[in-house]
């Protein structure tokens, strides 16, 4: 079992162990359900640089190499930057990350497929609210809300389109990346 298969009391997964947080870190899951088939909804969630269409602050996202990645949003009102790195992806089932420099989050998306055409993503956030305006909108529920309005307009998007705009189907574990031949699209 790898640190991001980790199980929290409830049996229910989690990031415990991923990261390299402080007690004041805050963990979330969320769950939607996308009319699209599993295949579709992962190789959508792989275009990281379309993130900004979707996710609300997200201003860019600059896939570095299979691996990395360079965030810059907007959070509490203030501009912030970060480097992530992709430390497990299987297709049609999770990519994992935690933050390298920057902005503290870790994360893993998991999809799982419920039929033809219906697929549930399950996002597992942990990060540190830096300073008192963080903490302040972290405590009213302002992280809460931007994630789950960041998955309805995920879910709108790959709807709408009913198809990927790209899609990545190596793998990722650790330090090996294996890519695939099979069923990619030009992206990374």
């Amino acid at each position: 079992m790898s640190k991001s298969d980790n199980m929290n009391k409830s049996g229910k997964k989690s990031m415990e162990g991923s990261g390299k947080f402080s007690d004041k870190t805050e963990k979330m899951e969320k769950s939607i359900e996308v009319d699209v088939p599993v295949r579709v909804a992962y190789n959508q969630w792989t275009q990281f640089e379309e993130f900004p269409m979707f996710m609300k602050g997200v201003k860019q996202v600059q896939q570095l190499d299979a691996k990395r990645l360079h965030w810059r949003a907007e959070i509490a009102g203030e501009e912030k930057e970060w480097d992530a790195e992709i430390f497990e992806q299987q297709p049609d089932r999770k990519i994992a990350w935690r933050s390298t420099s920057g902005a503290r989050n870790d994360g893993m998306v998991t999809f799982d497929k419920l039929g033809d055409n219906k697929t549930k993503l399950t996002l597992f956030l942990e990060y540190v609210p830096n300073n008192t305006k963080e903490q302040l909108g972290d405590k009213l529920g302002v992280v809460d809300h931007r994630v789950d309005s960041d998955l309805k307009r995920f879910k709108e998007f790959v709807e709408a389109r009913g198809v990927p705009t790209g899609g990545w189907r190596g793998e990722i574990h650790g330090d090996t990346v294996e890519r695939s031949t099979k069923g990619n699209t030009p992206t990374r």
